[in-house]
């Protein structure tokens, strides 16, 4: 099964968790690319997906997420059969939009018929706890071959 990972981002801490978890997940078939130059018709359900998303102003989608999913919802595909997994980033100081990038990815896919599995991670840069580490600890809990078997539908 390959796992391809879709990062949005703003400052670039997507894309550092995303390399992470690429780096860790280096014993499957896997990819990494900016949601930015993603094309949602290359969404395929014979692939896992991991989606890597910051969070922007006031609780919007990153900048570099923002042209796939208005061609996700131009296009309205049926994504019938797709899983993915979420992995926010956010920073709590900012109250109610605290991860909300990674939130609206997640109802965008699922609102499409995606299927979200595993626990839909939300980092918070106002604690001690890297990114990064937290993206390796959380990857090993999702139902991929070899890594774990907890699922949460």
């Amino acid at each position: 099964m390959r796992i391809a990972i879709l990062f949005g981002s703003e400052m670039g801490t997507s894309e550092a968790v995303a390399e992470s978890l690429t780096d860790e997940l280096s014993s499957h078939d896997v990819s990494m690319q900016d949601m930015f130059d993603f094309d949602p018709a290359d969404l395929d359900p014979a692939h896992f997906h991991i989606i890597v998303c910051s969070t922007y102003g006031d609780g919007e989608l990153p900048t570099g997420a923002e042209p796939f999913f208005a061609r996700l919802e131009s296009t309205r595909p049926d994504l019938t059969g797709l899983r993915f997994a979420v992995f926010g980033l956010g920073d709590t100081v900012y109250g109610d939009s605290f991860n909300r990038g990674g939130e609206l990815a997640a109802a965008h896919l699922t609102a499409r018929g995606a299927t979200q599995v595993g626990d839909h991670a939300r980092h918070d840069a106002s604690t001690l706890i890297r990114a990064n580490d937290m993206a390796r600890e959380w990857v090993a809990t999702l139902p991929l071959p070899g890594l774990g078997t907890r699922m949460t539908a």
